[in-house]
C-alpha cells in the first residue's frame, strides 16, 4: 500500500526549512557575538558598534528560537488527519501565484547563499591562514 501524502506529512517534512534557517540565524547570532570581543571598548566607534551587534545578536537569537519552535510545531503535525479541501481554491489564481512566488524566492535564496558560500569560503580558508584554492 502507497502511504498517502496528507498535509500533516507535508508540515513535517517542510519543517526542516525553517529549523535550518533557525541554526542558520543562530549560527550568525554566535559570528555575531564572538566578533563584539573583538572590539576595543576604550573606542567611542568600537561602543557604538558593540551595542549595535548586541542588539543584533538579541534579535538573532529571538528569531531562531522561533524559527526552531516553528519547526518543532510543523514536524508535530505528522499525523494530522486529512481533511477535506475544495480543490477550486488549491489550483485558483492565487493559490498558483502565491506558490510561484514561493519558488521564484526559494531560487532567490539558493542564488544568494550559494554567492554567500563562494566568499564565506574565501574568509574561513583566510582565518585558518590557509590558500583558497580547492
Amino acid at each position: 500500500m502507497v502511504d498517502q501524502l496528507t498535509c500533516g506529512k507535508g508540515l513535517a517534512e517542510n519543517s526542516a526549512l525553517p529549523a535550518k534557517l533557525g541554526d542558520l540565524t543562530e549560527s550568525s547570532a554566535e559570528i555575531l557575538e564572538i566578533h563584539m570581543g573583538a572590539l576595543d571598548l576604550e573606542d567611542n566607534d568600537s561602543r557604538r558598534e558593540h551595542e549595535a551587534y548586541r542588539e543584533l545578536v538579541r534579535d538573532h537569537r529571538r528569531i531562531a528560537a522561533a524559527l526552531r519552535e516553528t519547526a518543532r510545531r510543523m514536524a508535530g503535525y505528522l499525523d494530522l488527519p486529512m481533511g477535506r479541501h475544495h480543490t477550486s481554491v488549491m489550483s485558483s489564481r492565487r493559490a498558483v501565484e502565491a506558490f510561484e512566488k514561493f519558488v521564484k524566492l526559494e531560487e532567490e535564496l539558493l542564488a544568494m547563499l550559494q554567492k554567500r558560500l563562494e566568499t564565506d569560503r574565501r574568509t574561513l580558508s583566510e582565518m585558518r591562514g590557509t590558500s583558497t584554492t580547492s
